[in-house]
């Protein structure tokens, strides 16, 4: 499959990725992308939430670097008080 296709541009503004690429990046109705644009580049990056194995290590590392902080739950819950209250 190809790594290259041409498209054009919709009156709405709405561009077809060709079936080929969608394929290959396992692109579906309602994927979600970043967009980058400048001066005559585009760039659609693909995104979608991690995985749960990837949250769960990411709160696995917060956790420790919190301990080894010597933050404390209630530590936490102060601040969130706190920056509710605006202060």
């Amino acid at each position: 499959m190809a790594n290259l296709a041409t498209t054009k541009m919709s009156s709405r503004g709405q561009v077809v990725i060709p079936e080929g690429i969608r394929k290959r990046l396992k692109l579906r109705a309602g994927s979600r992308f970043v967009v980058l644009g400048k001066d005559d580049v585009i760039i659609l990056k693909a995104i979608a939430p991690p995985a749960m194995q990837e949250f769960d290590e990411l709160i696995t590392e917060i956790r420790s670097q919190a301990r080894k902080a010597g933050l404390k739950r209630s530590d936490i819950s102060r601040a969130v008080v706190k920056v509710r209250r605006g202060r």
